[in-house]
Parts: structure tokens; C-alpha cells; sequence
């Protein structure tokens, strides 16, 4: 998974990093980051629940491609 936060819509209001602390947090400017190592999500299962909790719909959520195995 892939976590991409717009800062030009983010409005820091911390649903994401109260819903799914152990991926999410504020920066010191009080907008949504996330936390380092925890670009991929961590295998967290609230990040989709954080990104549903943004009330602006800044965090946007990708999965990689699946490639279709030899045979």
C-alpha cells in the first residue's frame, strides 16, 4: 500500500493520527505526516479508517500493481 497525503488540502485536523497513531501524526506546522518507516502503511489495519476519517479527503491510498505470474 501507498499513503500520499495532499498538504494543499490537508487541514490538520488529526483524525488520521488519532485513528491510526502507530502510522500518522502532525508536523509542527499541525498538518497530517506520516511517520517515518510507515510510508507503506505498516501493515496497520486503521489506516484505511484514517484516511475514511479525513474530513477533507487528503490522504489517498494505492495499492501496487499486481503483475500477472509467468506460466
Amino acid at each position: 500500500m501507498h499513503i500520499e497525503i495532499d498538504r494543499d488540502t490537508c487541514i490538520g485536523a488529526g483524525q488520521c493520527a488519532l485513528t491510526a497513531p502507530k502510522v500518522f501524526t502532525q508536523d509542527d506546522d499541525g498538518y497530517s505526516a506520516l511517520l517515518p518507516g510507515r510510508e507503506d502503511g505498516a501493515g496497520d489495519p486503521m489506516v484505511r479508517e484514517a484516511a475514511r476519517a479525513c474530513p477533507v479527503g487528503a490522504i489517498t491510498l494505492t495499492e501496487p500493481a499486481v503483475t500477472d505470474a509467468p506460466g
